[in-house]
């Protein structure tokens, strides 16, 4: 869109596709013009709350941040072209993925929702493992059940609708139960070829639980499953004034699949087709890998889900990524205030970040782990911050930052070895997303390093999920008959653009092997930290 009046047209006549993700710490909304153009946005900052040992975000929470981020979007509309949005050519909603969220059959939530944060389902992530012959985390959907069920726990019997966050927002908004394959993937198992729930392995969940006597059957309570590009529904008149209280928005614009983060990272940094990967770096990190063919064997750190067209993807999914990293920064950030400065928290995280470039290739002996929750990539069911050091390292700024960066993408580093080296997975291309990337060439030299390989980041990256599940949106609207998505995305969103690439070099590699072996031998360090640091011994809102 060239100019003002042009976005003003595709504004009145709903020529525009509105995207909206629930990340971790922000809700994001951003329209999309016909050439996928970012014409407004907006956003709401929230946070899990841990209640009960349970990670946790409430209802009130979902509905208000997600109005919040919707009328900062509107309001934008207004602001920049003095329109009143009142409809859009196409709506997508995207939020992370996993989780359990179960329902009954009035619609009311059984128990608080469960986040992908949460480790609290390893024995039945084994004991499903090993029952179907393919890896489920602890983070499924499924794994969150099965626990529930090996638990006793009483709402299990009322079960009528199990989904994801993004699967609850559609649901809410359009009345139906539906799920974008990838997201669907992070549920349960996905048969590549059908694109749709494993039947054989619902049949043998289904016989693992029969002894139970639930009045239902998992293909019962499981969302239906659909690909990009179909239809998913249309806003109802209820769901247009949840999402707009103002009451301005009218009701049966066309919704597509709702998606999960990970889907929608795939789309905005154009990694759908086979031998593309990307690397999402935010309060929890993930690699996908866009697969040629199945893996030789079952790994726990290697999910298996799909592309939002259904085809396999390797996925390594750490909880931890920059949290504790952030909180560092902030601790910074207060020092500062306190001798009188006013700091810009931008300029903050670019000054540190580009500091730890200016530190030993191997972090100068200094070691920290950034579980600030457990982390089973690596085979903790909890986790605690630490920083260690010996007395002959080189403790100063530069290596500080070069350790804490590190180990942002150490958990990452063990499972993507395991793809790259261990089963020869080929990768052309890496495109990295997200916070960790937004200050220019730190988080894209650290990450090649970490990988051995070149990492590209877009432009296009920075706008996120949200911009990536608008894309998804305009896929469904606008796509010629037989047109892929792939295609779809390479030839009418990207149309050649490639990114800014950063070979690995070759001393940040073999610093970050020199620091990964360091990390794996402080292992006992970090279960001492856990067996040790427990609340009891060590609360912090205690006044002695």
């Amino acid at each position: 869109m060239e100019g003002s009046g042009e976005i003003k047209r595709a504004i009145t006549e709903g020529k525009t596709a509105l995207g909206i993700e629930f990340g971790s710490t922000r809700i994001k909304a951003v329209l999309v013009t016909q050439d996928h153009v970012p014409i407004a946005s907006g956003s709401h900052e929230w946070e899990n709350q841990l209640e009960g040992n349970i990670w946790t975000y409430s209802l009130d929470d979902i509905w208000k941040g997600l109005q919040d981020a919707y009328a900062q979007m509107a309001g934008d509309v207004k602001k920049q072209y003095g329109e009143t949005l009142t409809t859009t050519g196409a709506i997508g909603f995207s939020g992370m993925m996993h989780g359990y969220m179960a329902f009954d059959k009035n619609g009311e939530l059984l128990v608080s929702f469960r986040t992908w944060r949460n480790t609290i389902t390893e024995m039945a992530a084994q004991k499903l493992t090993e029952e179907f012959h393919y890896n489920i985390p602890q983070r499924w959907s499924i794994a969150h059940l099965y626990q529930a069920i090996l638990n006793g726990e009483e709402h299990v019997k009322d079960i009528a609708f199990l989904t994801t966050l993004a699967g609850y927002i559609h649901w809410k908004l359009t009345g139906e139960k539906v799920l974008g394959v990838g997201e669907a993937s992070g549920m349960f198992p996905i048969d590549v070829q059908t694109k749709d729930f494993d039947k054989n392995m619902i049949g043998r969940f289904d016989k693992m639980t029969a002894d139970r006597n639930f009045p239902w059957t998992l293909s019962q309570i499981l969302p239906k499953v659909l690909v990009a590009g179909e239809h998913a529904g249309n806003l109802t008149e209820e769901g247009s004034r949840l999402l707009d209280v103002s009451g301005n928005l009218k009701a049966g614009i066309p919704l597509c699949p709702p998606e999960g983060d990970a889907g929608t990272g795939m789309a905005a940094t154009n990694s759908i087709a086979k031998r593309t990967g990307n690397v999402s770096a935010g309060t929890s990190i993930f690699a996908m890998i866009v697969l040629e063919k199945e893996l030789t064997k079952v790994y726990p750190e290697i999910d298996l889900v799909t592309t939002p067209d259904g085809n396999l993807v390797g996925m390594v999914h750490c909880n931890n990524c920059t949290s504790d990293l952030n909180a560092w920064v902030n601790l910074f950030k207060e020092f500062a205030e306190s001798l009188g400065m006013k700091v810009d928290r931008n300029a903050l995280f670019g000054t540190l970040y580009k500091k730890a470039l200016e530190g030993d290739a191997a972090c100068g002996g200094l070691l920290a782990y950034n579980y600030v929750s457990g982390e089973p990539v690596t085979g903790f069911a909890e986790g605690r911050p630490l920083f260690v050091r010996t007395p002959e390292s080189s403790f100063n700024l530069a290596n500080f930052m070069r350790v804490n960066l590190f180990t942002a993408l150490a958990s990452l580093k063990v499972g993507l070895d395991i793809m790259l080296k261990e089963e020869g997975v080929r990768v052309d291309r890496i495109f990295g997303h997200g916070g960790l990337f937004k200050t220019k060439e730190v988080g894209q030299r650290i990450m090649a390093a970490a990988m051995n390989a070149p990492v590209s980041v877009m432009e296009t990256a920075g706008e996120g999920g949200a911009w990536g599940i608008a894309l998804l949106a305009s896929y469904m609207l606008h796509k010629e008959k037989g047109e892929s998505l792939d295609a779809y995305l390479q030839n009418k969103v990207f149309a050649g653009q490639t990114g800014e690439e950063m070979q690995p070099s070759q001393a940040d590699v073999d610093g970050f092997d020199i620091f990964i072996e360091r990390y794996k031998k402080g292992f006992s360090i970090e279960r001492a930290a856990v067996e040790h640091l427990r609340n009891e011994y060590w609360n912090c809102n205690i006044d002695l």
